[in-house]
């Protein structure tokens, strides 16, 4: 049920994509006065088609999911006679070169839209995320050394306010790609009791790769989320009810070391598997100490064996919703699709030149993959996931890649340049160049699903 869940999820998030870009290139094409002959979701032979409207323009559904097209009238496509002149004078390529870049930058420019809808439905639905409060850091991590403490909370970078952690991980991946220090403003917990302590301190991004952007780089610089106080739970049948210890507990200490809070207590629990842990902690205003030996269990997940003691530990961080009016989210909107769009272009470029790894170019079985996680999440994530791949969807059609819509666009600033279209035998040459170069492209993502696939398996 799960891969039928993690299909279905796909093709719904591939058909959306797919009929947003074309409908672009279609709605533009009708109002430049092009005839539009078919409006294919899906490329190959077709499996159901419908004709519609003055044009008897045919709607149709063909074999192949990946993709579709728009096909007009036109003459490098098919021959003309008979066509009555009236229809001839609606010919593609007979339309000025400012209609042409319309009609063919239509198509990313409705990915970018969609992108920009979504995202501001988002903002103003108000989305829960976590509170950017900082968990404390190792003493030799970037963090600490630039005077962030446990407890503080980050209220800006650079200037720019942030609210939610999502947001914090997405200035500080921008200032990596642009080699350049964070100046986070924070706020932490005032010792009298009496309002917060304001605080500016600089983070130096040095450390942190283009492709260290794969991974978690937000621990390797020591930013992690604050969590609760170890507080135990719910107290299962289990080592943890042998030793006596109840709900309400609050561990302070295991075998003499502090316990920083209840991830802590966990990571500590799941590697002592059948090993005997004396806690110290607090019942109430009365301090206590417990014997506890966890059981040893095998993890699938890991491989390895760790350590139970059957009692329920709250690890969520604090959740803020943080909702907009109309307005400001089409405003943050579109902003989120204009950074997005720039970032992935400087991903794309730090790959060409070495800086970041090709494993993250994806093909579909990926996308698949986090289709369905995303859509098993939930309808937010599912959107927000969908807002992403609409805008990798613009931004890669806009690459100067001939048979893409930005090597078309590449062809109309020659011929604005110049004064005449591109020559048919430079057109052949540089389709073929750049189906060669779109094969390999994709031939890559392909062997990095497998990978990963292989991995995951």
């Amino acid at each position: 049920m799960t891969l039928l869940h993690t299909l279905i999820a796909f093709f719904v998030a591939l058909g959306t994509l797919v009929v947003v870009h074309e409908l672009g290139h279609y709605l533009v094409a009708r109002w430049c006065g092009v005839k539009v002959l078919r409006f294919s979701v899906g490329m190959g032979r077709i499996v159901w088609s419908r004709r519609f409207g003055r044009d008897q323009t045919e709607w149709a559904l063909s074999i192949l999911p990946l993709g579709g097209y728009v096909k007009m009238l036109d003459a490098r496509e098919q021959d003309l006679d008979g066509i009555p002149e009236e229809d001839l004078k609606r010919e593609f390529t007979r339309q000025s070169v400012w209609r042409r870049i319309a009609i063919v930058a239509a198509g990313p420019a409705a990915n970018f839209l969609l992108a920009i809808l979504l995202f501001a439905g988002l903002y103003m639905h108000g989305v829960p995320e976590p509170v950017p409060t900082l968990r404390v850091a190792a003493e030799q991590t970037a963090a600490y050394q630039s005077g962030l403490r446990g407890g503080d909370r980050i209220t800006a970078i650079n200037g720019e306010p942030v609210h939610v952690w999502s947001e914090v991980r997405w200035k500080l991946m921008q200032l990596v790609l642009e080699k350049a220090d964070a100046r986070i403003d924070v706020e932490h917990p005032n010792p009298n009791g009496q309002g917060k302590l304001l605080n500016t301190v600089t983070l130096r991004l040095n450390d942190i790769g283009s492709s260290d952007l794969e991974g978690d780089f937000l621990s390797k610089l020591g930013l992690a989320l604050a969590r609760p106080p170890a507080v135990l739970g719910k107290i299962l049948d289990g080592p943890a009810k042998v030793a006596g210890l109840q709900t309400g507990d609050k561990i302070l200490a295991i075998d003499g070391e502090p316990v920083q809070d209840g991830l802590a207590f966990v990571e500590k629990v799941r590697e002592s598997a059948g090993k005997r842990l004396m806690l110290h902690g607090m019942r109430g205003a009365v301090a206590f100490d417990a014997e506890v030996v966890p059981d040893g269990i095998d993890d699938e997940a890991s491989g390895k064996r760790i350590g139970r003691i059957k009692v329920e530990v709250p690890l969520a961080p604090e959740m803020a919703t943080v909702s907009d009016g109309p307005l400001e989210a089409v405003a943050k909107g579109a902003r989120r699709t204009w950074d997005t769009s720039v970032m992935t272009l400087k991903m794309i470029g730090k790959m060409v030149i070495g800086q970041v790894s090709w494993k993250n170019i994806t093909g579909p079985i990926t996308i698949a993959d986090y289709a369905g996680q995303t859509a098993r999440v939930g309808l937010v994530s599912y959107l927000s996931f969908l807002a992403f791949i609409s805008i990798s969807l613009g931004v890669m059609n806009l690459l100067p890649i001939p048979v893409l819509d930005g090597g078309h666009l590449l062809y109309y600033a020659l011929e604005i340049l110049t004064g005449r279209p591109v020559s048919e035998r430079f057109g052949e040459i540089a389709q073929r160049a750049g189906l060669g170069i779109l094969m390999a492209l994709m031939l890559v993502a392909a062997f990095n699903d497998i990978v990963r696939l292989m991995f995951q398996g």
